[in-house]
C-alpha cells in the first residue's frame, strides 16, 4: 500500500505567488500572523515591504499637512496610503494618493481617480518607488508623480508630469531651496520642512 501523499496547508504567500488579484487580496490580506507590511502587487506578484522608520513617517506627516490646504483649494483631495488599482492583477499603495477629487467608503482606487502618487522613498523600496512604479503610474495614465527622498541632513523632492507616456521632471528641489510647481496647483515650500532635525 503507498504512503498517502504529505499534505500541507495552505499557505497564500506560496500557493497564490505569480495569482494575485483585487479577490484575493481582499480575502487573504492582510495575513494572519505576519509583521505589519504595506502589500502590493505586480502582475499577480504580492511585494510586502516593512514600515519605514521615523524620519519617513515625520516627512509623509509634514508633506501631508503642507499639501492639504491648497489641495483642497483647488478641488482636489490628498489622502494617506490608499489602495490603488494598476491592473486586473497589481496594484499599489503609495505613501501619500491625491486625488482629482473627494471619495467616500471606497477600499480600492481605480487609476483615472488618480491625480499623483506621492513615495517617500526608502532604502526598503529604492528601486521601485523610483523605477517601477513610475512606470506602472506612467502606463496607467495617471498625470503626475511625486517622490521625496529624505537623508540625515537634507530632503530632496521631484514632481513629475506625463508627457508622451513618460514622467518628465516638472519641479524639483533639495532642502535649502524653495520648490514650486504651477499644477496641478499652486504650491511652494522649502523641503528642509520634512527632516526630523528642523
Amino acid at each position: 500500500m503507498a504512503a498517502p501523499a504529505p499534505e500541507f496547508p495552505f499557505d497564500p504567500l506560496i500557493d497564490l505567488d505569480g495569482l494575485w488579484t483585487i479577490e484575493l487580496a481582499q480575502r487573504y490580506l492582510p495575513i494572519e500572523g505576519m509583521p505589519p507590511a504595506r502589500y502590493e502587487a505586480v502582475e499577480g506578484r504580492l511585494r510586502m515591504s516593512p514600515r519605514e522608520g521615523s524620519a519617513n513617517s515625520w516627512a509623509t506627516l509634514r508633506l501631508a499637512f503642507q499639501l492639504d490646504g491648497p489641495a483642497r483649494a483647488a478641488g482636489h483631495a490628498l489622502y494617506s496610503a490608499l489602495n490603488v488599482r494598476t491592473g486586473l492583477s497589481g496594484w499599489i499603495e503609495p505613501d501619500l494618493v491625491l486625488l482629482r477629487e473627494r471619495v467616500r467608503q471606497q477600499t480600492w482606487i481605480e487609476a483615472e481617480q488618480v491625480l499623483c502618487p506621492i513615495e517617500i522613498i526608502s532604502p526598503s523600496s529604492f528601486h521601485r518607488d523610483r523605477i517601477d512604479k513610475p512606470a506602472i503610474c506612467a502606463r496607467q495614465g495617471i498625470p503626475y508623480y511625486m517622490h521625496v527622498q529624505i537623508g540625515v541632513a537634507d530632503a530632496q523632492v521631484e514632481l513629475f508630469r506625463l508627457v508622451g507616456g513618460q514622467y518628465v521632471t516638472h519641479a524639483a528641489a533639495v532642502s535649502g531651496e524653495i520648490f514650486r510647481m504651477s499644477e496641478p496647483f499652486e504650491f511652494a515650500f522649502d523641503p528642509i520642512e520634512l527632516l526630523e532635525v528642523h
